[in-house]
């Protein structure tokens, strides 16, 4: 009975010691689970703040293509309005250049009618 006794005592000090092993491994798992639990909840806040800039810059391009956008179309009015201006700064331009010839010939016009009239008021002296 003492030698199976013995070998109990053997038998159940190597199972405690496979009990002991075992919850240090289970302690370590635990342990490497919950790191890893930490790192994911860290990775899951890093993507969620990641997911938040990325809807914020996405926003801020949209605000600011609307914004190209506006600018475009007014850029396309005073594009539309200089072009109406330059048109009739031509026009004005042709105007005055026709006026400019205009009374250039009534300048050459009225000499010709002043010598016209001097010479008649010079042979009318003479008479």
């Amino acid at each position: 009975l003492q030698k199976e006794l013995l070998k109990y005592k053997q038998e159940a000090r190597n199972l405690q010691g496979i009990k002991d092993a075992l919850q240090q491994r289970l302690a370590q798992q635990d342990a490497s689970v919950l790191q890893l639990k930490q790192e994911l909840l860290r990775a899951n806040m890093d993507k969620e703040e990641l997911h938040n800039q990325n809807v914020d810059l996405q926003r801020k391009v949209e605000e600011r293509n609307r914004l190209l956008a506006e600018y475009k179309k007014e850029l396309g009015q005073k594009d539309r309005h200089l072009q109406q201006h330059q048109t009739k700064l031509d026009e004005m331009l042709r105007q005055l250049s026709e006026a400019s010839y205009q009374q250039v010939d009534l300048e050459r016009e009225l000499e010709h009618k002043e010598a016209l009239l001097a010479h008649c008021m010079k042979r009318e002296t003479e008479e």
